[in-house]
C-alpha cells in the first residue's frame, strides 16, 4: 500500500487516518469506519481507518491499555477487509512489528519512540508504510535521521506526522513551520490535529486535552500544506476508554472535513 494507491487520490485532497484511540471492541469498530467512509467518499478524500490495537504508553498502571492483541488486530484486519481500506496500527516493540504487520497496511510509531533504531528498522522489514510521529522533544529538521534509518533498511514507504512540542510540562504547541520542513524530505506530512492538544502530565495521571480547538489546528494545516490530516474520533469521547479528552465525537466530523476541503481547494488553486 502507498500513499498514491489509495480511493480517491485523483480529488486533490488531503488524505485522513482516523479513528478511536484504541480498539473498544468490534462494534464501535465498524460503526466508526462505517460512518467515516460515508462521510469520505461524499467529500471524495482518500481514508485510513486507525485503530490501536494496544496502548503501551500510559501513565498510570490502571489505565485501559486494550481488548486483547490478537482480538483486536482481527477486528482492525475485518475493518480493512469490509470496506475495503487500508487500516493503522501503533506499534511498541519489535515484536509488535511482526505481528500487527499480519493484519494492518501501516504500522505507526508513537511519537515517544521516534528514536528507537530497532523499532523503526523491525518496521522497515515487514514492508509496510512506516508512519513516523515526530517526537514532543525532536525538531522537524531531525525527524530526517528517523526516515532514513527506515529507508537505509530497504522501506521507502514513510510518513511523517507532526503532533505538537513540549512547551513545559503541562502543554503542547503547533509549530506549523515544520510541515514544509519535513515536506523537504519528500514524504507525505501528516498534522495531527488531536494529539498536538494533549494537556499531558496531569497531576491526575490522566492526560487532559482541548477538544474545542481540533477544527483550528485541522484548518491551519490545511492551509500551511500538509498532505494528511489525522484525527482521533468516537461516538462519545466522555465515554471513551483512551484519550476521550482530545478525540472529536464523530458527529462533528463531517462539518470540519468539509470546511477542510475547501481550504484545500483555495490553497491548489492558488
Amino acid at each position: 500500500m502507498t500513499i498514491q494507491k489509495l480511493k480517491h487520490t485523483e480529488s486533490g485532497n488531503f488524505f485522513l487516518i482516523a479513528g478511536p484511540c484504541v480498539i473498544e471492541g468490534e462494534e464501535m469498530a465498524m460503526d466508526i469506519a462505517e460512518k467515516m467512509v460515508k462521510i469520505t467518499d461524499k467529500l471524495s478524500i482518500p481514508y485510513l481507518f486507525k485503530g490501536s490495537f494496544k496502548k503501551a504508553n500510559r501513565s498510570r498502571i490502571d489505565s485501559f491499555t486494550g481488548i486483547g492483541d490478537e482480538k483486536a488486530l482481527k477486528i482492525l484486519e475485518k475493518v480493512g477487509k469490509t470496506f475495503d481500506i487500508p487500516v493503522v496500527t501503533d506499534i511498541h516493540s519489535e515484536s509488535d512489528a511482526q505481528m500487527a504487520a499480519q493484519y494492518v497496511d501501516v504500522l505507526q510509531i508513537p511519537a515517544f519512540l521516534c528514536r528507537q533504531t530497532d523499532l523503526l528498522v523491525a518496521a522497515a522489514k515487514t514492508g509496510k508504510v512506516v508512519n513516523i510521529k515526530k517526537g514532543q522533544f525532536v525538531s522537524p529538521q531531525a525527524m530526517r535521521f528517523a526516515a532514513q534509518k527506515v529507508i537505509d533498511s530497504g522501506n521507502t514507504n514513510v510518513m511523517l506526522t507532526e503532533r505538537g512540542t513540549s512547551f513545559g510540562y503541562q502543554d503542547l504547541i503547533v509549530d506549523y513551520r515544520s510541515i514544509p520542513e519535513m515536506k523537504k524530505f519528500g514524504h507525505p506530512v501528516v498534522l495531527d490535529a488531536t494529539h498536538s492538544l494533549q494537556r499531558p502530565n496531569q497531576d491526575s495521571g490522566v492526560t487532559a486535552g482541548q477538544p474545542e480547538l481540533i477544527e483550528t489546528i485541522a484548518l491551519a494545516g490545511i492551509a500551511a500544506g500538509t498532505d494528511g490530516i489525522f484525527m482521533e474520533t468516537h461516538q462519545n469521547p466522555a465515554a471513551a476508554k483512551s484519550d476521550g479528552s482530545n478525540m472529536l465525537r464523530l458527529d462533528l466530523m463531517e462539518n470540519l472535513l468539509t470546511k477542510a476541503v475547501k481550504i484545500r481547494q483555495a490553497v491548489i488553486s492558488c
